[in-house]
């Protein structure tokens, strides 16, 4: 072998070595993909969106841990967030920030009030005029104790348009789909931790139903 192909094949692996090292870099501490796989975040996000998710506006976190190592901000009220499902960490989920540490939740009839004001909500999608169950039938408020016999309840349905008013806790957050009748999240299962969450969600850089229908006009879109 020739020393010229010799060197040649030495740059190309020193140049591939270097790309894998940066890629690795950036999808963990700057920015990873994400694909939208189902209508929970209709009509905001569709399914086949394919997502920039910043994971560096959040903090910068220890590889291969939760833990943040340099903080840099908190998600905030309405930003739609990538997190790690609490039921199955293995599974990552893509919700609407509805609830900070310290606030007070509560849906009556579907609308949604925080800290006791009711919220304008243009994002939300609603497919059913359903209304489960009457708020009569509910306690008042939710008090810490009770969280885990709400949450691990089995009747989900009555959860999805009335919800007792309660308190989100130190380091955690309340997040809901914007198709509000097709969402499985806080209502269902309870809050998401902070060291959970992966990234807020940036923009729309792909976008397709199938190989032949791509939503042009969907590229580029940042996502609200």
């Amino acid at each position: 072998m020739s020393r010229d192909l010799v060197k040649s094949v030495r740059d190309s692996f020193e140049i591939l070595i270097v790309a894998l090292i940066l890629a690795l870099f950036i999808r963990t501490f700057v920015v990873q993909a994400f694909k939208i796989p189902s209508g929970s975040m209709l009509e905001t996000l569709q399914i086949g969106d394919h997502l920039l998710v910043s994971k560096f506006l959040y903090g910068v976190k220890l590889p291969f841990t939760d833990k943040i190592i340099i903080p840099i901000s908190d998600p905030e009220r309405r930003d739609v967030i990538v997190f790690k499902y609490p039921q199955d960490p293995s599974v990552d989920y893509i919700k609407r920030v509805i609830g900070l540490p310290g606030d007070t939740i509560e849906i009556r009839e579907k609308k949604l009030y925080v800290n006791g004001e009711l919220q304008e909500e243009p994002y939300v999608h609603y497919k059913d005029s359903m209304i489960y169950p009457h708020p009569d039938q509910m306690p008042e408020t939710l008090t810490p104790n009770m969280f885990d016999a709400y949450f691990n309840g089995t009747n989900n349905l009555a959860k999805r348009d009335n919800m007792p008013k309660l308190t989100v806790p130190e380091g955690k957050y309340f997040v809901m789909g914007d198709n509000r009748d097709g969402s499985h999240d806080s209502r269902f299962w309870g809050f998401v931790d902070r060291s959970q969450i992966v990234g807020k969600a940036l923009i729309i850089h792909w976008s397709w139903r199938s190989f032949t229908d791509i939503r042009w006009s969907r590229l580029g879109t940042i996502v609200r």
